[in-house]
């Protein structure tokens, strides 16, 4: 997964140094000089002051989506993110973009800009919709869960080992302010959900023991282990000694006077008022407005207007083909049991499971080695940013998915982060670790997210914007390529990929399952342990992410069988002038894409391309 709190601007490995080359530009836009370039000009540089002075609006308004690019102008604030100004300014400023993209003629526009436009409007009027008086009402109260929330998200940011800056004295003064904002957030999402439980609009009781276990673990840390501390355990050299006690003495007290209470606020409105009052079914059928509401996620997160019975039957379909192939892997490496029994083999020989932190942090450098020397077959550009790799703390592990993909800053100076799980080893197993490094890493989040935010060429949404449909697409088409890199000659990494795709496919049907056909979490989890080697942990932290997060689990098989499609469709079409690197060129060098859009892009590049 990548980019989880894309409303705060935070993303969530190519190991070494990467190739960096200039910005992309769009090959299949006809030359400049064969329309009037005045008018031409004129309205790309109407649509691009448009593109500028919203997303100048848009980092005010949250200045934390400045800071995570690097921007580092509105760094002593985190944002608002929850008052009733905050949503009216957001759906004001929706309503103002598209206003003004209605005054553009979208005929006159070169097809490189008409990319921009349609891609605008669709971010737009999606955002619209969520901020509607049908939908906010629904999502504003649940300002929190165990998968998306401040509480899990700020001290990793705020550690001195997160995206947050800490080489001068002013960084060091920014987090104590940011701090404050930070408590002003705990304490309005306590209101939020007051306000949610007078509606009658409440979340689940089991994402608040899971919170609530969450704050407990922060509060049980010592001064060694702390998070909020961590800046002033190991200060940069810029930082003047006779500044440090003072410092030290002040992010203390900050802890001590203002977080520690306010998390303990929240820990025990949770524990007291709002479990009592949670509701005990997952899904959101069993929360009122929740039908309507899972449309509409269904819709945001996969960009395509598709009824989640539709995509239960696609995923049904999924589950079958791929457990055929992977009943074929079986009978390769002669095992006599049936599939059901090659899973348990698979989840308990201890062969397959990682001996330490350190052994499963070295098997994924490995596998970056391998990937770095096959990447140049496939792509003409590399992303500037390097990539790092790191296990998870150990006070979120938990409750984390199996790996995840943090951003860097789009000058290459904060690496990129590939962060994996080893939270209860004897659960992890290793024949999947080559796929989750093409999806976390290279050519997954690390190249969709670097290349199109290094590419200045780009308006700004575009450069860090983006969809899940597309994002998670890519990387789970990024996996695929482990084919061709010869990454799967071995049979159990065959089967490991195997499983990642599994799990894409069993995603499809779990996730409508629990939200739109009533299905229990015992039941989802049993269904995703009877088609797959996954550990019952594993598979409990799959569930219990998509019940915190509707919708968003569905647009990663969705996204990957189009840019599949797609890919077939340019090779049957093209024949021997179909060039692979050309291909991925054209994919990642517009930035995330609504699957629609993509598709005409690679219609057009087709057509240029048989016709040049």
């Amino acid at each position: 997964m990548t980019r989880r709190f894309l409303l705060l601007g935070a993303s969530l490995l190519a190991l070494g140094a990467c190739t960096a080359t200039a910005p992309l530009t769009v090959v299949d836009a006809p030359p400049v000089a064969s329309r009037p370039a005045a008018t031409a000009q004129s309205e790309h540089e109407r649509l691009f002051a448009i593109f500028k002075e919203s997303d100048e609006a848009s980092l005010r308004r949250n200045p934390l989506s400045a800071l995570l690019r690097g921007d580092m102008r509105y760094a002593d604030r985190l944002g608002d993110n929850i008052s009733d100004a905050y949503f009216a300014g957001e759906k004001a400023a929706a309503e103002r973009d598209l206003a003004a993209l209605g005054t553009i003629d979208r005929a006159r526009l070169t097809p490189t800009d008409a990319i921009a436009f349609d891609v605008f409007k669709f971010t737009s009027e999606d955002t619209l919709r969520g901020y509607g008086a049908d939908l906010l009402p629904l999502t504003r109260v649940r300002p929190m869960n165990h998968f998306f929330g401040f509480h899990t998200f700020y001290p990793t940011f705020a550690s001195g080992q997160g995206a947050a800056p800490f080489q001068t004295l002013v960084d060091y003064e920014n987090n104590l302010k940011r701090h404050k904002d930070y408590v002003r957030y705990l304490d309005g999402a306590i209101l939020r959900w007051r306000e949610g439980m007078a509606s009658g609009v409440v979340d689940t009781k089991l994402t608040v023991r899971n919170m609530i276990e969450q704050l407990d673990g922060q509060l049980k840390q010592t001064p060694a282990e702390n998070s909020y501390l961590g800046p002033v355990r190991k200060f940069p050299e810029s930082i003047p000694v006779e500044e440090r006690a003072r410092l030290t003495t002040a992010y203390r007290a900050a802890y001590d006077g203002e977080i520690r209470p306010a998390l303990t606020r929240v820990r025990d409105f949770l524990r007291t008022e709002y479990l009592p009052a949670a509701r005990d079914g997952v899904g959101l059928l069993s929360m009122k407005g929740g039908p309507e509401l899972y449309r509409h996620l269904v819709r945001s997160s996969t960009t395509l207007d598709i009824a989640p019975e539709e995509i239960h039957q696609l995923g049904l379909s999924e589950v079958a083909r791929i457990r055929g192939e992977m009943d074929k892997v079986r009978r390769e490496v002669g095992f006599k049991g049936d599939l059901a029994a090659f899973f348990e083999h698979l989840r308990t020989d201890p062969k397959f499971q990682p001996k330490s932190r350190q052994a499963l942090t070295d098997a994924y450098y490995a596998v970056g080695k391998k990937v770095d020397a096959e990447l140049p077959r496939f792509f003409s550009t590399m992303p500037k940013a390097r990539l790092e790799i790191r296990p998870y703390e150990p006070f979120r592990e938990k409750f984390e998915a199996g790996g995840s993909y943090e951003s860097g800053t789009p000058d290459g100076s904060r690496p990129g982060v590939f962060y994996f799980n080893a939270y209860d080893l004897p659960s992890r197993t290793t024949p999947g670790i080559n796929t989750l490094y093409l999806h976390e890493g290279s050519p997954g989040h690390h190249f969709q997210i670097s290349l199109a935010q290094e590419n200045e060429a780009l308006p700004s949404f575009m450069r860090f914007g983006g969809n899940t449909a597309y994002a998670e697409g890519w990387a789970l088409y990024a996996e695929t390529l482990g084919y061709d890199m010869g990454l799967f000659k071995d049979p159990y990494q065959r089967f490991g990929t195997l499983s990642d795709e599994m799990l894409r496919a069993m995603r499809l049907v779990v996730d409508t399952g629990l939200h739109a056909k009533g299905w229990s979490r015992d039941q989802a989890i049993a269904y995703m342990l009877a088609n797959s080697n996954m550990g019952r942990t594993d598979a409990t932290a799959e569930v219990e992410r998509y019940i915190a997060i509707p919708g968003q689990a569905l647009a990663y098989k969705l996204g990957s069988l189009t840019i599949q499609r797609l890919r077939a469709k340019a090779q049957g079409e093209l024949g021997d002038r179909f060039d692979i690197r050309a291909f991925h060129d054209h994919v990642l060098n517009t930035g995330a894409l609504p699957l629609a859009v993509l598709e005409q892009k690679i219609d057009r590049w087709i057509a240029v391309t048989k016709a040049g």
